[in-house]
């Protein structure tokens, strides 16, 4: 059985981290390299880079900022965002990332995925996918949450880790930034799965941390807003998970 791995996530624009609600209305949360460094302090088991406007431009900066982060953390770190071709994936390895989240071009070009795999091997491939809840069942969506991909979760889940992908990054738009806790359900529905699958929106407390771990299969379980703005320690986090029972994945 795999342990249980909590990850704080910093959603980047224009070189510093920002957060929402429902992805939207965002607020400035600090310097990355800042939050980075307290994140390693505090035990993370990772950290996951998400550059949230992609442009050009913004990608240089997220580059050069995970340069400076990979010199002073020494945790595994997932970069994500605009990446559209195999030359993308490896500009990022060489500046720190040990894996890289695909989204909008997951559902593009599935064979985008198969390149990736083959090339750095699946371990290196995480597909970040957003959903909204549709009557019985989950939608994904592209473009930061505003287009619906009409594809269903269920399926589009089978097809990537069919191409090559190693892990899922599966974030509920209804829930993020609200820290009423994690969409269990949702995460239920993925119970058959054979990779690793990461909650994504809604941890509020540490109670949602066990909850989700206790009643799905997920072997991480991402946050946002609660880590940066010291609302819950992740040594704290872990005490109380190790406490209750969970197997989490380093000791405090």
């Amino acid at each position: 059985m795999l342990t249980k791995r909590i990850i704080p996530c910093l959603d980047i624009k224009d070189g510093r981290v920002v957060k929402g609600i429902n992805f939207k209305g965002l607020t400035d949360e600090g310097s990355p390299l800042e939050l980075a460094k307290k994140y390693n302090k505090m035990g993370a088991d990772e950290l996951v880079f998400l550059d949230i406007n992609a442009t050009e431009e913004s990608r240089k900066t997220i580059r050069k900022t995970l340069e400076k982060v990979a010199r002073q953390v020494f945790i595994p770190l997932t970069v994500g965002g605009g990446i559209s071709q195999i030359d993308d994936v490896a500009r990022l390895l060489d500046s720190g990332a040990d894996k890289v989240a695909i989204n909008s071009a997951a559902v593009k070009s599935l064979d985008l995925i198969s390149k990736i795999a083959k090339k750095y091997g699946s371990q290196c491939v995480v597909i970040s996918i957003d959903v909204k809840r549709a009557e019985s069942d989950w939608q994904v969506f592209t473009h930061g949450g505003k287009k619906n991909a009409g594809i269903k979760l269920s399926a589009f889940a089978r097809q990537v880790i069919n191409n090559g992908a190693g892990e899922l990054l599966v974030t509920s738009i209804d829930n993020d930034g609200v820290q009423k806790g994690f969409e269990v359900e949702l995460y239920q529905s993925l119970k058959d799965l054979e990779v690793p699958v990461i909650a994504s929106g809604g941890a509020g407390r540490k109670e949602d941390f066990l909850d989700i771990f206790r009643k799905s299969k997920v072997t991480g379980a991402l946050a946002a807003s609660i880590f940066h703005r010291d609302k819950l320690e992740i040594t704290e986090l872990k005490s109380y998970l190790k406490t209750n029972g969970v197997d989490i994945r380093y000791e405090i």
